[in-house]
């Protein structure tokens, strides 16, 4: 969700640098871990020293009240989907020591609305992105989809068979080449990326272009970043490609593997809206089974 759909109606104020500045203040609902997103925005912006994407600075936490900087947003442009690109490359470089791990500081559980979003802890982790996504991505949402009925057998058997070729490695990849060189095992996401999260930075000079709000970060592959925010569209998405590309080359194929990677999310969609995400969902799965 964006800033303003989660926005308290209270107007607060900081200082920084001899500056005063609106804040932004988020209250908790169900199954909000507003010290776990704190946690999270933290861990991302650690990636800025390297020349990360620029993230919403937090200004205190509790587990009813998350206080951020207001982020002040501009108009897209092709130079500053660029940077965005190269940016997000950079902060994947940041890395993370485990697929499906926590951001560093995190406690509670990962929830997205009714939907729990399961981390993995260290002994329970997997060396390949293909055997993590069919267990911890794909099949628990399957999983929850039967058991409430919105898929039968069929839908059943065919992301098994998804499942199945992921665990064998047949759609592993090599991350990009940044995440690579920095000798990770895989990439820090962002782990929601659609387009209301990544925030066009009202600064024309930003050097980043953009700036991140809302993560459920996790230790993944940088595709699924990159699939997430083209499966809802996102003004001069190909220029955000490009710069990316620039920075920190893909692996070849990749394009191939964008639908694939967007299961997850499409599953995630299914579990809280049904409808029209069941079928989207299953027509995707069906060019990988």
């Amino acid at each position: 969700m964006n800033q303003t759909a989660k926005m308290s109606h209270e107007r607060q104020f900081y200082a920084i640098g001899g500056i005063v500045a609106e804040t932004f203040v988020k209250t908790a609902g169900y199954g909000d871990n507003l010290p776990g997103e704190a946690a999270a925005l933290r861990w991302l912006a650690e990636a800025e020293s390297t020349g990360g994407i620029r993230v919403a600075r937090v200004l205190s936490v509790t587990t009813d009240e998350l206080v951020e900087e207001r982020v002040a947003t501009g108009a897209p442009s092709a130079a500053a989907a660029r940077r965005i690109g190269a940016a997000l490359a950079r902060t994947h470089a940041a890395g993370a020591p485990w697929y499906g791990c926590a951001p560093d500081g995190w406690s509670g559980e990962p929830w997205c609305g009714r939907v729990r979003m399961p981390y993995v802890a260290r002994e329970e982790a997997t060396e390949s992105w293909g055997a993590f996504f069919a267990e911890h991505r794909i099949m628990n949402y399957v999983r929850t989809l039967v058991d409430r009925g919105d898929f039968g057998t069929s839908e059943l058997n065919l992301f098994e068979r998804v499942a199945a070729r992921l665990e064998a490695g047949e759609f592993d990849a090599p991350q990009p080449r940044l995440v690579r060189d920095s000798a990770v095992l895989c990439a820090r996401l962002h782990g929601d990326l659609w387009a209301g999260n990544v925030l066009w930075d009202a600064d024309p000079a930003s050097p980043t272009g953009g700036v991140l709000i809302d993560p459920m970060a996790y230790g993944g592959h940088a595709e699924t970043d990159l699939a997430m925010l083209a499966l809802f569209g996102y003004p001069f998405l190909e220029e955000v490609l490009r710069g990316y590309d620039e920075a920190s080359p893909l692996a070849d194929g990749w394009r191939e593997r964008v639908a694939l990677h967007q299961l997850a999310p499409l599953l995630l969609h299914c579990v809280l809206f049904g409808g029209w995400y069941l079928a989207e969902a299953t027509a995707a799965a069906r060019r990988y089974a």
